[in-house]
C-alpha cells in the first residue's frame, strides 16, 4: 500500500468512526465477558455450596454446572454479536473508506 493511500485512510473521518466503534464495541463485550468469568470463578471460591446445590430434589444436575453452560453459551452469542456487527457495520465502512482512498 503506497503511502498517499495510506495517509488517506487514516485522515478519513469514517476510519476514525470505524475504529472507535470496533474498538468501543469490543471493550465492551470484552468486559462482560471477563466480568461473567471471574464471577463464576469468585462463586466457586466463596459460594461453593450454592453452586453444589441441585437444580430439583430429584435431580443431580448442580446449579453450577447450569451456570458454567450459561457462561460459555453467552460468551458464543456475544461472539456472535460481534462477528454480526463487524461483518455488517464494520465492513460497510472498510469498503467505504478503501473506495474513497483509491479516487
Amino acid at each position: 500500500m503506497s503511502s498517499l493511500m495510506s495517509s488517506k485512510i487514516q485522515n478519513n473521518p469514517k476510519y476514525h468512526q470505524l475504529v472507535s466503534q470496533r474498538d468501543s464495541l469490543a471493550w465492551t463485550l470484552s468486559a462482560i465477558v471477563c466480568a461473567m468469568y471471574f464471577g463464576f470463578v469468585l462463586m466457586i471460591a466463596f459460594a461453593p455450596e450454592f453452586l453444589t446445590q441441585t437444580i430439583a430434589s430429584d435431580s443431580v444436575i448442580p446449579v453450577g454446572m447450569l451456570i458454567g453452560v450459561g457462561v460459555i453459551f453467552t460468551s458464543c452469542l456475544l461472539t456472535g454479536v460481534y462477528v454480526v456487527r463487524a461483518n455488517g457495520t464494520f465492513d460497510r465502512l472498510t469498503h467505504e473508506i478503501i473506495e474513497e482512498a483509491s479516487k
